[in-house]
């Protein structure tokens, strides 16, 4: 029986570049190079804006066993860099605020409202009442069915009937090994081909797909070496992505990549 080997330590990443998962937030460039380590942080270069962070071992986790199309350095929780440290990410709730003047109510039992009197009332009786009765049953009856009426044909007008079936995101059959060949193998040829810039550590390619309704994502360091991290909808969601050793995926870094 086979076992699983050891991830390596931190310190064994050397010079080679790197990405967190997930990305550190209020970062612009997911790409990271070791400088060094203490026993409770270590230290790591941005290579696109040269920015040092210290980050708190507690927070790393493992690095991925293999190298493409990326090397990743886990975290174990959502981290964002403000005032020049990282720091766990947390959702703030926003109170929303009183009118002015007014204070906090206490309820007690002394201002705990009281039943109100039952007065007695005294129905009339006889034909005037049941005619009056009547007519008010014909015109809320009326009012209702006027109201349904204009409903009924507003919402055939402006289309507010129409139903929407939900995309269930599906696999496309592509691996995170499978490059520019592999793809136009298994979708055939794109309309569309084009990169997102000429300079950078890391290049993406995107491939239109828009009879699909699809935009295939390669990236790479190196253009003749791009490899598949997923396909984006028409809205520039992710629909696909590729599954990390790490148990995550590649989503999140798709979300973070602006269009091109």
């Amino acid at each position: 029986m086979s076992v699983q080997p050891i991830p390596p330590p931190v310190e064994h990443l050397g010079q080679r570049p790197f990405s967190f998962y997930p990305p550190i937030l209020n970062t612009e460039h997911n790409e990271w190079v070791f400088r060094r380590a203490t026993w409770s942080e270590i230290l790591v270069v941005n290579t696109k804006t040269n920015a040092e962070i210290w980050v708190p071992r507690r927070f790393v986790g493992e690095i991925s066993r293999i190298e493409e199309p990326v090397m990743i350095l886990g975290l174990l929780k959502e981290l964002e860099y403000k005032s020049g440290q990282v720091w766990p990410s947390s959702r703030r709730v926003i109170e929303i605020p009183r009118a002015v003047n007014e204070g906090f109510r206490e309820t007690t039992e002394s201002s705990a409202p009281s039943p109100a009197p039952v007065v007695g009332i005294r129905l009339e009786s006889g034909p005037e009442s049941r005619i009056g009765k009547l007519i008010g049953a014909v015109l809320i009856t009326g009012i209702l069915a006027c109201f349904l009426l204009v409903n009924f044909f507003r919402s055939g007008r402006d289309g507010s009937r129409i139903t929407y079936a939900p995309v269930v995101q599906t696999s496309l059959g592509l691996t995170g090994q499978d490059d520019y060949f592999a793809v136009v193998r298994r979708m055939g040829t794109p309309s569309g081909d084009h990169w997102k810039s000429e300079t950078g550590e890391m290049q993406y390619r995107i491939l239109s797909y828009p009879t699909q309704g699809l935009s295939v994502i390669l990236m790479g360091a190196d253009r003749n070496k791009a490899l598949y991290i997923g396909a984006l909808d028409r809205n520039w969601r992710p629909v696909d992505s590729v599954a990390l050793p790490n148990g995550g995926s590649t989503a999140s870094m798709l979300r973070s990549i602006q269009r091109f």
